[in-house]
């Protein structure tokens, strides 16, 4: 099902004993388009500190009632120190991954490492992370593992997204309004766009896949495709879920490939 963004912030976080704060914030990959963190601020259980969960950490998503997570109060508390006021850097996410035991999503074909979902699957041979005592990916040298660069996370605020500006290729056609997030694997489904001022009153939405890049420097996103295409597509209605229907009529209009049809890992 997909999640409007905006709708999590605020949501109540429960581990298995209890409450342990609410989400302040959501980190994307600037590569792959997926929510790789939630951040949780603590509040009054531990103040001042804000901690990071993964999705792999999330049992339930329910709307009214929050976020049900697979982890204590104690393993959360324990879990490594991050300062969320900077860049998480892959070093940090290493140590938080080893904490928990879960794999490195930079390893491996699928959009979480060895898997296309969110997952731990200890039931299949550990090729696509690392092995923690070595550090070496098995199967790197055969070609059975994708290895990723160790380099820096790629890891962008949500928060920091919204209100960038949305180019076509042909001029403005408005600013990010919000996500539209897939909460079984997480991907970032659609960036919803507010056409503000060059169209009152209408939202739209274009597929990370349509991005053709992201201007930091310029807090600027360019999707290649034409303004009118833009205002003559499938209008988005914010009150109503998205539908498939609405998704089949979407990418046929742009005649792109619909990703529910790709294979999958």
């Amino acid at each position: 099902m997909l999640q409007r963004v905006s709708d999590f912030k605020g949501s109540a976080i429960h581990a298995t004993d209890g409450d342990i704060g609410e989400v302040a914030n959501l980190l994307f990959d600037d590569e792959s388009w997926a929510i790789r963190y939630l951040v949780v601020d603590t509040g009054k259980w531990l103040p001042g500190r804000k901690v990071l969960i993964s999705p792999i950490s999330i049992d339930a998503v329910r709307k009214l009632d929050g976020i049900d997570l697979s982890l204590t109060r104690e393993q959360i508390e324990n879990s490594p120190d991050v300062d969320t006021a900077k860049p998480v850097s892959r070093q940090y996410e290493t140590e938080y991954l080893g904490y928990y035991g879960y794999p490195y999503y930079w390893y491996g074909a699928g959009l979480w490492g060895a898997s296309q979902y969110p997952e731990i699957r200890p039931s299949i041979p550990v090729s696509g992370y690392p092995d923690r005592a070595s550090g070496q990916v098995p199967g790197a040298a055969t070609g059975t593992a994708r290895a990723k660069p160790e380099g820096d996370s790629h890891l962008r605020s949500v928060s920091e997204v919204l209100g960038y500006y949305i180019e076509a290729t042909d001029g403005d056609i408005g600013h990010v309004d919000d996500f539209l997030v897939d909460d079984k694997d997480w991907a970032i489904r659609y960036v919803v766009v507010d056409t503000g001022n060059w169209w009152p009153g209408k939202k739209v939405v274009v597929s990370p896949d349509w991005i053709e890049r992201v201007s930091w420097p310029e807090t600027k996103v360019h999707v290649n495709v034409l303004r009118q295409n833009i205002k003559s597509a499938p209008e988005y209605d914010p009150s109503a879920p998205i539908d498939r229907d609405y998704e089949n009529r979407l990418y046929d209009f742009y005649g792109s490939p619909k990703y529910w049809q790709a294979p999958r890992s």
